[in-house]
């Protein structure tokens, strides 16, 4: 099935209601990145707060069936359902409330994850309705700020007091906690990845990793074979990979950013716990 299609078809049952503004394709679909597991995420921006008549009335019409219904939360409105054999993710916010998350990460570089999200999912969607509001949007965040770069090296090169404690948990054998320590390091350097690439986060979890580094100029050499192995190799083999990552990185960020001091962070990420 098209489900871009697809997408264009229902936004037009959305757009029939006056106090929508605007209707996008965001998600994996809007990136072409979409396989037989995607589902169709839309973005419905309203003029004024929808009431539950107004969120399921659209899914009445389309005959859908709703897997959840969430109450406003967050600042958001959202909702799932099924039609036509396929599951769209209902994502409504007020209009206001995208422009201020978009001024908080593109003025004040926030460097919140969620908020982050938000801001790429407008950068990369596609409008299917209020074409005029989507593109005022985009033109917000076309421009990656060199202050968020900044913001997102600093806060993402930090890996944490974990990190030190590796060579332990190797000689322990303690596979769980190992396995965390990794993963949470390996989230880290794509929070680095993504600032020194001047790149929104699309997901919070950073889903589409392959997908990511294929979009990435400044990367190191077989980055995702490398990032791959993380979780392939042996214990050692992964611990002694992402220390090479860690330090191919840092290069990286010393030559993009010349005047931004890390050496205190350096020094922390090489630090190991001593033996007694």
């Amino acid at each position: 099935m098209n489900l871009k299609q697809l997408a264009n078809e229902i936004s037009t049952v959305y757009m029939q209601n006056k106090k929508v503004e605007a209707v996008m394709l965001g998600g994996s679909v809007s990136r072409n990145w979409d396989d037989e597991y995607s589902d169709i995420e839309l973005f419905i921006f309203w003029k004024e707060g929808p009431t539950e008549e107004d969120r399921k009335l659209p899914i009445s019409t389309l005959d859908g069936e709703i897997i959840d219904f969430h109450p406003y939360e967050e600042e958001e409105w959202s909702e799932s359902y099924i039609t036509n054999g396929v599951k769209l993710e209902i994502s409504n916010f007020l209009t206001d409330t995208i422009e201020q998350i978009i001024h908080d990460v593109t003025v004040t570089f926030d460097t919140n994850l969620d908020k982050q999200c938000l801001v790429a999912a407008v950068h990369d969607g596609i409008a299917l309705g209020g074409e005029g509001k989507v593109k005022q949007l985009k033109k917000k965040v076309e421009v990656y700020p060199e202050e968020l770069s900044v913001a997102m090296i600093r806060e993402h090169l930090d890996l944490g007091n974990r990190w030190n404690n590796r060579e332990a948990l190797l000689a322990r054998e303690d596979w769980l906690m190992l396995s965390k320590v990794l993963t949470d390091v390996n989230t880290q350097l794509m929070g680095t990845l993504f600032g020194l690439n001047r790149l929104y986060v699309h997901h919070p979890a950073f889903k589409w990793q392959n997908h990511s580094l294929d979009q990435m100029k400044i990367i190191p050499p077989k980055a995702k074979e490398r990032f791959s192995s993380i979780f392939l190799e042996k214990p050692i083999d992964r611990v002694r990979e992402i220390e090479l990552l860690i330090a191919e990185i840092y290069q990286l960020v010393q030559k993009e950013h010349a005047n931004l001091d890390l050496s205190d962070l350096m020094n922390r990420m090489q630090f190991l716990r001593p033996k007694n």
